[in-house]
């Protein structure tokens, strides 16, 4: 038995996911995306983990200080109350949600919503962070972004951790971390960034 599927109604969404080390240019990525959606007419809602204040409590702002108006919100469950209406949702800091922001995201775009991920793949250890690899797997569309190495000028991968702290999240910039290719990663305190 065959269901007829009449496709020219059914709105298609998907997950594409932004990631990377710090500084490789993420957020600036979902920020070009989401102001693309804007100029094409799109609704667009725009979400961040309410711990991130680096720049901003209520916009999402790149290193280089290109910012978009953000909701922040302190669990992946509100950003499913905040899109009834939504074409595309971005999501920036993706890592710092718990688990069932992968939920969210596959309801969403179950719903035709198009939503865009942004943020670590990597903690600073360099083990997978957060609910990124399932994201990962679940997403339509990956884009794994490269800062340079501050030590050899090579592809950075990793986000080293300059300051001595456990705690797996540290909000920070550049006085905590530091991009690195995986070999000066590797060598840690043993090599320093060129002046």
């Amino acid at each position: 038995m065959f269901i007829e599927v009449n496709s020219a109604n059914r709105k298609t969404g998907w997950i594409e996911v932004i990631c990377g080390s710090m500084f490789s240019g993420k957020t600036e990525e979902l920020i070009r995306r989401i102001r693309r959606a804007q100029i094409a007419n799109q609704r667009v809602e725009i979400f961040k983990p309410d711990v991130d204040t680096r720049y901003s409590e209520d916009q999402v702002v790149s290193h280089n200080q290109t910012t978009v108006q953000s909701t922040p919100v302190s669990s992946s469950q509100q950003i499913l109350l905040l899109t009834a209406d939504a074409d595309v949702v971005g999501i920036d800091e993706v890592q710092f949600f718990d688990r069932g922001i992968v939920e969210v995201a596959q309801t969403l775009a179950n719903r035709g919503v198009r939503v865009i991920c942004a943020g670590l793949d990597m903690d600073f250890q360099g083990n997978p962070f957060g609910p990124i690899p399932d994201l990962l797997a679940t997403a339509e569309f990956v884009t794994k972004v490269h800062a340079i190495c501050q030590v050899c000028g090579s592809l950075a991968n990793y986000s080293y951790r300059t300051v001595t702290q456990d705690s797996t999240v540290l909000l920070g910039e550049k006085e905590a971390y530091e991009p690195r290719c995986r070999s000066c990663y590797q060598l840690g305190d043993q090599v320093h960034p060129k002046e």
